[in-house]
């Protein structure tokens, strides 16, 4: 999913762009671990888990905090977190395998691979335009509802046989728009394609041969030894209870992978060998993938004058960041265990931060959050002011009542209109805003969903208890 990911990746773009220790008592100044002291707390982040790769090989790894609040278990460099859209990367890794193997090319189009998509308005679009988000779909359209998950091998294959029937909202290559349809399209070609269900191909063709020996796709069930996600809760942060894994956004965003794990796989992709993929296939997908995606490749985004090569990650409860030097052979991947909050427990700079002081990439701090902590407290507050209101129409429901005339009528309707008029941009606009409905933001940030619903439906609930006081009562008096 993409919620809250659209506004994350932009900040996380400015930010990057811009730019095993249990404790870390007297870490040298600017360190890593110095900076994690101070940035820990803030984010409100459980725990965490960092790697770095200097010269092409994994030097250093670091951890901090617990896999689940509340108790003892440690996080490792070694603990697998559900790494989001970084996993977009290994799926267009996957993809270019078949492509060098000549199972498939990058301008064949869908309705030659997938029988479901002949004859239908996506069937034209290339495996090369789902690489670079250039498809067509949207990111809402990716972001919509799937079929109820059942953990059973054709999860992937349903969802993917109902985007068949989805008209893209652009045409292909007319814009660039981050979908996760195009990722899950692609997981479905892999296993059209290679004949094998995805997590098999993925984990015998990339996992294995990298070395990722803590690291799976997702596969439908709950996995003791992941990291729990941890979703922002007014302030706080509270554990996800269901971590069952789903197998329909395994290829969008569902492999399962630790630090250390995760560094090997930057290393290869840095290495400049023919291994999983060819030197020229890995430098492929580091590039700008045409004129219409100047700034992402195959799975990776990219600022081209920077040199930088990245990727975030956001799930429920989960998020991760993975940056590269490539000319330099530098990289560093950081996984936390919760999500960030609006204004309050962001997890941002606590990321991108560690990217930094692992990189040197000039971060500059986006300030203290102070203008997101007032719009969300004003989300909190705005219902408690609706039933105040309620009070005080009851409290003053004589004078109400004696509202007359056409002018009356006028004060008494309109708010009705007006308020309306807000709970469709706080339910519907502000979701929107975001690439989501109000439902899936809810999975991501709760706190925030039901601070939006209530705002919405509670000055609703205001105008229309105050119009039953004055009308009910009129009736009595006749």
């Amino acid at each position: 999913m993409r919620v809250p990911r659209r506004l994350m990746s932009l900040a996380l773009v400015v930010l990057v762009l811009g730019v095993g220790a249990a404790s870390a008592a007297g870490a040298p100044p600017g360190s890593i671990e110095a900076f994690i002291d101070r940035a820990m707390s803030a984010s409100g982040v459980p725990g965490l888990a960092y790697a770095v790769v200097a010269d092409g090989d994994v030097t250093s790894a670091g951890a901090r905090g617990v896999v689940e609040l509340g108790g003892d278990t440690a996080v490792t460099p070694d603990t697998p977190f559900v790494i989001g859209s970084i996993s977009k990367s290994i799926t267009a890794l996957a993809v270019m395998q078949l492509v060098e193997a000549g199972k498939v090319d990058l301008d064949t189009t869908l309705s030659q691979v997938l029988d479901g998509f002949s004859g239908r308005p996506a069937g034209a679009i290339t495996i090369r335009q789902l690489l670079s988000h250039t498809s067509g779909f949207s990111t809402q359209q990716g972001n919509a509802r799937h079929p109820e998950a059942t953990g059973n091998l054709d999860d992937l294959a349903r969802v993917v046989d109902r985007l068949a029937a989805v008209t893209p909202a652009y045409e292909p290559d007319e814009t660039w728009d981050y979908s996760n349809a195009n990722y899950q399209i692609l997981g479905r070609v892999i296993e059209v394609v290679g004949g094998q269900a995805y997590q098999t191909y993925v984990a015998t063709h990339i996992l294995e041969p990298v070395g990722m020996i803590h690291s799976f796709v997702a596969d439908g069930k709950a996995h003791a030894s992941m990291a729990t996600g941890h979703r922002p809760w007014f302030g706080t942060k509270r554990p996800i209870s269901d971590a069952t894994t789903d197998r329909a956004t395994a290829p969008q965003g569902g492999i399962v992978a630790s630090a250390s794990d995760l560094a090997r796989y930057l290393a290869m992709m840095m290495n400049g060998e023919d291994d999983v993929l060819s030197a020229e296939g890995k430098a492929l997908m580091m590039r700008p993938a045409s004129a219409g995606s100047p700034n992402y490749g195959f799975g990776w985004n990219l600022d081209v004058g920077a040199g930088v090569v990245w990727h975030d990650g956001v799930s429920p409860g989960v998020e991760t960041l993975a940056t590269m030097l490539p000319a330099q052979k530098k990289a560093v991947v950081v996984l936390v265990n919760a999500g960030s909050g609006m204004g309050f427990g962001e997890t941002g700079p606590l990321r991108v931060g560690i990217a930094d002081r692992a990189l040197g990439l000039g971060y500059a701090s986006d300030g203290n959050g102070w203008p997101r902590r007032a719009l969300f407290v004003f989300l909190v507050v705005l219902p408690v002011v609706y039933v105040l209101g309620m009070i005080k129409v009851w409290v003053d429901r004589a004078k109400v009542r004696a509202t007359s005339g056409a002018l009356g009528a006028f004060s008494l309707w309109f708010p009705l209109l007006t308020t309306s008029v807000a709970a469709w941009v706080f339910i519907g606009l502000v979701p929107s805003l975001f690439g989501t409905s109000i439902r899936s933001l809810m999975v991501f940030t709760p706190d925030l969903g039901l601070a939006l619903v209530a705002s919405g439906v509670g000055g609703v609930l205001l105008t229309g208890f105050r119009l039953a006081v004055a009308y009910t009562g009129r009736a009595r008096r006749a």
